[in-house]
């Protein structure tokens, strides 16, 4: 019995190293110099693609990251949306979900392109191509070196595909190191654009600890595109502060594009009650015509047309006429039946 259940837990610790691997002409390497040396020397193998990867451990809770075609589960790395996986899964489940995750990076020629991170479950279909499995690894030094890898992308103006990987991969790493780089990132890069993009990966992956460095930066980030990022970025967290902080920017930013976006993604994100009091106040108070503009678009993006008896009370009283105006365009462009027997009762006055 003791045998067995042994026999199970080796079984269940190396299917977290390494993923269910199909269509690959897989060689499995051990890190014995270093993550940079091996990364290099794997890259350096042949002129032509291959794919390079490891596992590391993960940030608890935050769901499967994998794709789906159909009923189908499964990852063409080379882009083949029709490929039907055959890889085995253990017959363990992990009730926690997965505690690993792939890295997986592109190398042509030496240089490293594209980089994506998969749950350790998700079944991968290689395309053919050689992939270059490392054993070994270390949270730190994956960390470090995807790190430098987005400084280097923000450097050298490569592509964003590249950047946001990358960030994406250090986000989902598990230990204090993965949220002190992306926080820095996120805080101290120079790239606008990274700064974004690593704002949008604490919001959906770090908890906590995630939404107070993006909460701390729209309150007081001087840069408008950036506090506009964290409001779409609050959005996307799970945490119980997030919408009311998103209320207060919508209220208090001190840019009116800011405070418009805030109206914007209340209306799709908020409560009816919380989304209506926000627009509400905007619409009489916010000393912005262009807001108040923005608080009728917003009343349209409320679901399962909500904002449909507030447009009709803006076209009606509303003191700005160009309020009124944007109201009326929108009650038109709804063709819902309450906005029609408005037309008809005004048409007939």
């Amino acid at each position: 019995m003791i045998r067995s259940v042994l026999i199970s837990l080796i079984g269940v610790a190396l299917y977290a190293q390494q993923p269910p691997i199909q269509n690959a002409k897989l060689e499995t390497i051990g890190v014995t110099s270093g993550l940079d040396a091996a990364v290099r020397s794997a890259a350096g193998k042949q002129s032509g693609p291959a794919w390079i990867g490891y596992a590391v451990s993960r940030v608890p809770g935050r769901g499967e990251s994998c794709c789906w075609n159909n009923d189908n589960r499964g990852c063409g790395l080379e882009g083949n949306r029709n490929l039907q996986i055959t890889a085995q899964r253990p017959t363990v489940v992990q009730l926690e979900g997965p505690t690993h995750m792939t890295i997986l990076y592109r190398a042509e020629g030496g240089v490293i392109g594209k980089i994506r991170a998969f749950t350790v479950d998700c079944p991968l279909d290689a395309g053919g191509l050689p992939l270059y499995w490392l054993n070994g690894v270390k949270n730190a030094e994956s960390v470090a070196m995807l790190t430098r890898m987005v400084n280097e992308d923000a450097a050298s103006d490569r592509r964003k595909s590249s950047r946001d990987g990358a960030l994406h991969a250090i986000a989902m790493h598990a230990g204090p190191e993965a949220f002190a780089a992306v926080d820095n990132l996120a805080s101290n890069s120079q790239s606008v654009e990274t700064r974004k993009s690593a704002i949008f990966w604490l919001a959906q992956t770090r908890g906590r600890e995630g939404f107070q460095t993006v909460d701390r930066l729209v309150r007081s980030d001087p840069s408008p595109k950036v506090r506009e990022h964290a409001v779409f970025a609050l959005t996307q967290s799970s945490e119980p502060g997030a919408i009311p902080s998103v209320l207060r920017v919508a209220k208090e930013d001190k840019d009116a594009h800011v405070r418009g976006q805030a109206l914007f993604w209340l209306a799709q994100r908020a409560s009816k009650q919380q989304a209506s009091a926000a627009i509400t106040d905007a619409l009489e108070k916010d000393p912005n015509t262009e807001v108040k503009k923005k608080a009728v678009f917003a009343l349209t993006q409320m679901p399962q047309g909500e904002g449909v008896p507030m447009l009709i009370q803006v076209a009606r009283s509303n003191p700005n006429a160009e309020v009124r105006k944007q109201a009326m365009f929108w009650l038109g462009q709804s063709k819902d039946a309450r906005a029609l027997r408005f037309f008809e009762e005004v048409l007939t006055k």
